[in-house]
């Protein structure tokens, strides 16, 4: 077994090099070990490897004596809202969510959709699958198949109130992901006119990876806004649970400002509520949350730290610059699809376009995130953090990687949880100022990597 498929959040690997069927067989047998599970729900992605893996995680779910209910292909977010809807033990979805084709992988979560990480679950779901072995049952688990998607609908549905939609005209880009095969139920029910892209479920993801954070994979999505003159454009990932918008003028939405605007329709609902959000997010996400009379609270990076603050402070929401949003509501899962209906609708209440509503709440300029290879990233990340603070005379903060804070600008530098990568996000109150700050911050990490 190659080790490395086990993440901070997930297990994800190539297939078949790092993940098979033996592999996923292990896994499904540890699954039920660890968790204790009487019965799990078991989701796919559309990948061609998915149907595979699942067959053999299902076989070792059983024969550990967990009874398995396959939702078949459904959204991770549609995974984790059947885990708390109909109370299960447990649920896998199997997805390698953006990645390439090439990839796969496995999302689980205990009762209520806790999600598992690599400090809770997976570390002991590693330790049984490189044992070999678990322990069977006497008597397999039985296997059944649900369908969710319109109890999903529904649910997602009722996070807004739908009289108050307007008509836009908006262009949906599923990446061949997921999303193509429960979206046109949706937009039964709403009154949009839809330019769809890229519905066909194909796991050779032919026009562009599954992934909406890169500029180049929202292209046509892009250029289908402006040559159409629609409201506005959305594009979700390979397993539907991240959600990008693009504006009347093609212009990318940044996930943090996403967070911002939902902010905005969830505290109008739920006046003096606590929103979460990380610390890489744009100064904008708290003063627009202090502004509509909610408690902004800040947290590390990714679903592990975020899901349980939520829980912990009853926080109605929490967003991420990377698309993920988070509602208590849903058991303090992620969706898309709900992040998506909220911000349609605000936008139909203020009866403005995205980039007006946008510029309105939005005065800072952001690099987005800026990737240096580096293979000793501790050692580069210190000596950053020793310069800029013997330059400037002001410590970091050391929550999440190194953030420093000058007021009218401010950086963090973070080193990636699975590859030898740092990760810069920069934001400044003008477009002149980011860019100086930018390379003179470049310049250091050049100097203390060389």
């Amino acid at each position: 077994m190659d080790e490395k498929i086990f993440k901070a959040y997930d297990i994800r690997g190539i297939v078949p090099e790092q993940l098979n069927e033996d592999i996923a067989y292990l896994i499904g047998g540890a699954i039920k070990t660890v968790l204790n599970a009487k019965k799990i729900a078991v989701g796919r992605d559309v990948r061609l490897s998915s149907k595979m893996l699942e067959k053999a995680l299902v076989r070792g779910l059983t024969e550990a004596g967990a009874d398995v209910d396959i939702l078949g292909e459904i959204s991770t977010d549609a995974l984790y809202f059947a885990v708390g809807k109909f109370k299960y033990d447990g649920g896998v979805m199997i997805t390698a969510s953006h990645n390439p084709p090439q990839y796969n992988g496995f999302k689980i979560c205990r009762e209520n959709a806790i999600p598992l990480s690599g400090k809770s679950g997976l570390p002991q779901i590693k330790e049984i699958v490189a044992s070999g072995k678990f322990p069977r049952a006497e008597k397999n688990g039985k296997i059944t198949e649900k369908n969710i998607i319109d109890d999903y609908i529904a649910h997602c549905l009722s996070f807004i109130d739908t009289s108050k939609l307007i008509p836009f005209k908006i262009a949906v880009d599923t990446g061949n992901g997921v999303a193509g095969i429960f979206l046109p139920k949706l937009f039964e029910k709403l009154p949009f006119e839809i330019t769809p892209l890229f519905w066909e479920p194909d796991g050779n993801f032919p026009n562009h990876l599954p992934s909406p954070i890169e500029p180049e994979n929202t292209q046509t999505l892009r250029e289908t806004v402006i040559r159409k003159k629609l409201d506005f454009g959305v594009a979700f990932d390979g397993d539907a649970d991240r959600m990008f918008i693009v504006d009347e003028k093609g212009q990318l939405v940044g996930g943090d400002i996403i967070t911002a605007m939902v902010s905005r329709n969830m505290l109008e609902k739920y006046p003096g509520s606590k929103i979460v959000y990380n610390l890489i997010c744009s100064k904008t996400v708290p003063e627009i949350v202090k502004k509509y009379g909610g408690t902004p609270i800040r947290s590390r990076v990714g679903h592990a730290f975020i899901k349980p603050i939520m829980r912990e402070q009853n926080a109605v929401f929490g967003g991420e610059h990377s698309g993920h949003f988070y509602f208590r509501d849903n058991w303090f899962a992620d969706s898309g699809l709900i992040a998506f209906l909220v911000v349609a609708e605000l936008l139909s209440q203020e009866k403005k376009t995205p980039s007006k509503l946008i510029a309105e709440m939005d005065k800072y300029f952001r690099t987005g995130e800026i990737n240096t290879r580096i293979e000793d990233r501790e050692k580069t990340l210190q000596c950053v953090s020793q310069t800029v603070s013997e330059e400037t005379n002001k410590e970091p903060d050391t929550t999440d990687g190194i953030t420093f804070d000058f007021g009218d600008w401010w950086f963090n530098l973070r080193p990636s949880n699975t590859e030898p990568l740092i990760r810069l996000n920069l934001e400044a109150s003008s477009k002149k100022q980011m860019d100086e700050k930018k390379d003179w911050i470049l310049a250091i990490i050049e100097k203390c990597s060389g």
